[in-house]
């Protein structure tokens, strides 16, 4: 009879590879998966963590209820890189380790910045719908070759963004609070402040964790200093931009347009946003690719059995 027992909440673990599931099963873990199209609520949760070893989650809401609730929760692996969604000051107190996938999915996220930096300035998504209704119109874009591409966040995904709009031949800005001076000598890269990067770029790109600090980071103030011209993608957080703020920006043409993969509320449902022509959303797919699936999986699951085992090398988010 296995010794632990892993809940699953995570809608995609294990969907391109059975490997995050053998390591586990491979270590005396009962897997339980639980079917589910949307992240459970903390409702849904509390009754499905009361006899489990090990919790791994993806946006779903971790609240100090559910974790009061897992009598013999040990650890909370996130399926992901944000932890915003989990109570880390309450399992501390309760002496629940969390964890997360740092690196797994950066690729996938940085290649979908690309992509929607694209769509943007080149009209994919109207000329598509055009073409679809029998027309053949043209709608003039813009080129991203040359443009200044403005980074908020040069963690390891921003870097990546970094190096591939280099290939573009694109001047690049960033604002961080930790400058890595060498990565940005090697690649070309210029930090400045927020504000000079907001008024100078072509393309505005977010990617920052979701902190009291953060939150709102982006505001009418902010999206007041970018061009009449620029583009705002965020594939970080829903919450880091103000939706309201950029409802009246996008609909009074103060910015041309925004690419969003996350949003505060997922689905939108009833959001203005989802009726302007100038903003493109997609459904938090930033990391769903079979490579960071497989990934994050992996590096899920093996933060789980470390953890079990009382063992070095877990991605610990809330101390020792």
């Amino acid at each position: 009879m296995p010794k632990y027992k892993v809940v699953i909440t995570a809608r995609s673990f294990g969907e391109s590879s059975d490997e995050p599931f053998n390591i586990l099963k491979g270590n005396d873990c009962e897997v339980v998966k639980i079917p589910a199209d949307r992240p459970l609520s903390a409702e849904e949760l509390i009754p499905l963590v009361k006899d489990a070893d090990a919790l791994i989650v993806g946006n779903d809401k971790v609240t100090e209820d559910v974790i009061n609730a897992g009598k013999k929760l040990k650890v909370i692996s996130r399926y992901g890189v944000g932890y915003d969604n989990v109570d880390l000051n309450a399992a501390k107190k309760k002496g629940i380790v969390v964890t997360n996938t740092p690196n797994a999915n950066n690729n996938s996220v940085a290649d979908l910045v690309i992509g929607l930096m694209l769509v943007l300035a080149r009209n994919l998504l109207a000329v598509d719908r055009i073409v679809k209704s029998g027309g053949w119109k043209r709608i003039m874009g813009t080129e991203i070759y040359g443009k200044t591409l403005g980074i908020i966040g040069l963690g390891k995904i921003g870097k990546g963004v970094a190096k591939r709009a280099k290939g573009f031949d694109m001047n690049v800005l960033c604002y961080d609070v930790y400058q890595d001076l060498k990565f940005a000598e090697e690649y070309g890269i210029t930090y400045c402040s927020f504000e000079e990067l907001l008024k100078q770029s072509d393309i505005v790109t977010i990617h920052v964790p979701l902190a009291p600090e953060t939150k709102g980071l982006i505001g009418e103030r902010e999206l007041g200093m970018m061009k009449p011209t620029a583009f705002l993608i965020n594939t970080s957080r829903g919450g880091i931009v103000d939706e309201s703020a950029l409802y009246n920006a996008l609909a009074n043409k103060k910015i041309a347009g925004a690419a969003l993969d996350v949003m505060e509320q997922e689905p939108p449902i009833n959001s203005p946003l989802l009726q302007l022509d100038n903003v493109v959303i997609t459904s938090h797919i930033g990391g769903y690719t079979c490579e960071a699936i497989t990934n994050m999986g992996i590096v899920a699951a093996k933060n789980v059995v470390l953890v079990l085992n009382k063992k070095q090398g877990a991605h610990i988010v809330n101390g020792e």
